[in-house]
């Protein structure tokens, strides 16, 4: 409910209650009800759209490595991923998610499938002392491997807070904000002209100016667009989906 659109029908919304009575007549209840649940919808898909976000990064989150074998006081054992710290030494094998980005020890080689991380099609060989990353997966060999970094320091980390981080206004955002702009300046405009048309020239009633005040008002702004565009976009994020995108807002 927080963009220009919307204020403009909160504000017509809040005329239609509390200005729009006298003259013998009650509020406009109708254009009352009507504003408020286009509002309501358009914000109900907005946030089912937008939690469904959220329940699908959790579940990104939830396909790393939980736990992993790491080397502590002379013993292995199998920790929460979650606990590692740089320094550690674990060991890693066939089928495992790299829990954190790591520099091998002396064995043989390991084959890794970073395709996700770098786009690479094929799984890379990694020799000693060559550098793995978490969120990466474990084709072929068994090696130990030592802890260089973890949780947002990791490459995997760092592209995952530029996601949660950023605040950028798209393109799409700047075309509705100028709409928007538009729509405010041009009612506001048309209404300050129809105020003084009606009052001092025409010497109208109060509830008779303030019913056109409201025609105005809500014919000067495309009072479905924010939910048509909700859905617009609700059918895209689940394509996108489908592709095994994930989108944030």
């Amino acid at each position: 409910m927080w963009n220009p659109l919307s204020w403009v029908m909160e504000i017509a919304a809040i005329m239609a209650i509390a200005l729009a009575n006298g003259g013998g007549q009650p509020p406009d209840w109708q254009d009352f009800v009507g504003i408020v649940v286009l509002l309501f919808i358009n914000s109900t898909i907005s946030f089912i759209e937008e939690n469904n976000a959220g329940n699908a990064a959790a579940a990104l989150m939830a396909g790393l490595a939980p736990k992993t074998k790491v080397l502590r006081d002379g013993r292995w054992s199998e920790q929460e991923a979650a606990i590692l710290v740089p320094g550690d030494v674990i060991s890693i094998k066939l089928g495992d998610i790299i829990p954190a980005d790591a520099r091998l020890l002396e064995g043989d080689p390991l084959k890794i499938d970073q395709s996700a991380l770098t786009g690479e099609s094929l799984p890379v060989t990694k020799n000693p002392g060559d550098e793995i990353f978490s969120g990466s997966t474990c084709k072929q060999g068994e090696i130990e491997a030592v802890v260089i970094a973890t949780g947002v320091h990791t490459f995997f980390g760092k592209a995952a807070h530029l996601v949660d981080s950023t605040n950028q206004e798209g393109h799409f955002q700047k075309v509705l904000t100028a709409i928007g702009n538009f729509c405010i300046c041009s009612i506001a405009l048309g209404m300050v002209v129809e105020i003084v048309v009606m009052y001092p020239i025409q010497h109208r009633k109060y509830r008779d100016g303030i019913d056109n005040l409201l025609v105005l008002l809500i014919g000067g702004i495309p009072i479905a667009m924010p939910t048509v565009l909700s859905v617009t976009m609700a059918i895209g994020s689940h394509r996108l989906s489908q592709q095994g995108a994930i989108t944030k807002e």
